[in-house]
């Protein structure tokens, strides 16, 4: 496999914590049925923690080296990666434009859409029970996506990354099962491979899964690095992405 048309550097980053995060958190802890968000999903906005976190990665960025900071940035579609985005350039390189890019949407849940794990359980049960037979891998819900399905649309973009980005250092701005799928791609990980990484814990907000070009391609210098967040005393925040439902 040719190595030499990879980005010389990547870094696929989940956005900040969002209003949605908080709303799911709350429906959680209360064991509500359904998660309470006034938008739809896609104009879910960050939350305030999530905007200082996103101003904390951004600072991270801008002490790089000019030679070492992101050159692309794309983005998901989503209100609250846009956000992120949009506040890391300002931190470090006003210039840079977003590309928006919807294959790096939020995974789609279909008719489980805003309910909370005790929701689907009561509203879905044989949902919820084919969830537990098949896998959360190969699971899609009535309307929505099955981890497959993102990473069938996350092929293209990677060997778009290969076709139009070599040599280039890339920042990708998504959210939590997208980072994970992308990590399935660059990785070439199998499904008990991703599913053991999602398993240890969610990928934080604003934490930052980090590529550098090799002998054989990408390979992984750090996942899920939150030492940004810490350094600027911006607090940690590693819930599931909203809406409800399996991750």
């Amino acid at each position: 496999m040719a190595t030499m048309d990879w980005p010389q550097r990547l870094w696929v980053v989940r956005h900040g914590q969002s209003a949605g995060n908080v709303a799911r958190d709350a429906a959680e802890a209360n064991g509500s049925v359904v998660i309470e968000l006034a938008t739809r999903d896609a104009d879910v906005s960050l939350s305030g923690l999530g905007q200082q976190q996103a101003r904390a990665l951004g600072d991270w960025f801008a002490r790089l080296p000019a030679r070492r900071r992101p050159n692309v940035l794309y983005a998901s579609p989503f209100v609250r990666a846009r956000q992120t985005s949009e506040i890391l350039v300002q931190r470090f390189n006003r210039s840079l434009k977003p590309c928006i890019d919807e294959r790096l949407r939020e995974k789609e849940f279909g008719v489980l859409d805003r309910f909370t794990r005790a929701g689907i359980r009561e509203r879905f049960p044989e949902l919820a029970e084919q969830l537990t037979s098949v896998g959360k891998f190969y699971f899609r819900p009535p309307g929505g996506e099955s981890w497959c399905d993102v990473i069938l649309r996350l092929r293209s973009l990677v060997e778009m990354l290969r076709r139009d980005d070599s040599s280039k250092r890339v920042l990708i701005i998504s959210h939590q099962v997208i980072v994970n799928c992308i990590r399935y791609l660059i990785e070439h990980l199998d499904e008990r491979g991703i599913l053991e990484i999602d398993a240890k814990a969610d990928v934080p907000n604003c934490g930052v899964v980090e590529y550098a070009r090799g002998r054989s391609g990408l390979q992984l210098v750090r996942a899920n690095f939150i030492q940004p967040l810490r350094e600027s005393s911006a607090p940690v925040t590693r819930g599931s992405d909203t809406p409800g439902g399996p991750k």
